[in-house]
């Protein structure tokens, strides 16, 4: 699924141009931003279906705090963390903030489109099962309008074969009056 939009945020320009034009070959939608503060108003904007941010970034928007922006501005957003060996600790921690997952530097490009085919198959699964429990929601709401309208039914023709039963026992009635007034019920359904 190449039609996935991603958000690159990094201080050092020559992994942010090398990851744009890597993604871009790729074919995915890529923006960047220099830190963390663009990457908020980019964020802010548009919906990004992946932010990829380094994690150690100076200033007080850093990788953890894009990662909670991201995922206060819209839940939908995975976040792929960008990290050196030394703060794989840091890593693991912002992944229970809800980071999908991390790569340690140098980046391993194999290892990157692995991660996000894994987003974007995670999103398809998604997509499927929102789209699943809207058919489900729809076919129980017909259902239960259905199962509603055959118990009115039910209960109209239960009434009128009671109706029929009391006029045909009607003995005060003669034998026409009350076959033509079962047929009247009958006729009226």
């Amino acid at each position: 699924m190449k039609n996935l939009s991603i958000l690159v945020v990094d201080d050092d320009p020559v992994v942010r141009h090398l990851l744009e034009q890597r993604l871009k070959k790729e074919r995915y939608q890529v923006d960047v931003a220099e830190d963390g503060y663009a990457a908020e108003r980019m964020m802010r904007q548009r919906f990004y279906d992946v932010v990829i941010t380094d994690l150690m970034m100076p200033g007080d928007l850093g990788g953890i705090e894009v990662l909670e922006l991201a995922k206060e501005i819209n839940s939908r957003t995975e976040v792929l963390l960008i990290t050196a060996h030394s703060s794989v600790n840091t890593a693991v921690q912002a992944m229970k903030k809800g980071a999908a997952d991390y790569l340690e530097k140098p980046i391993n490009f194999d290892e990157l489109f692995l991660r996000i085919d894994k987003i974007a198959n995670m999103q398809t699964i998604l997509r499927s099962a929102q789209d699943l429990q809207l058919a489900m929601d729809t076919t129980e709401n017909v259902a239960a309008a259905t199962i509603q309208h055959l118990e009115m039914l039910v209960a109209r023709l239960q009434q009128n074969l009671n109706d029929i039963e009391t006029i045909l026992r009607d003995v005060e009635l003669e034998e026409e009056q009350r076959i033509d007034r079962a047929i009247d019920i009958i006729n009226r359904g």
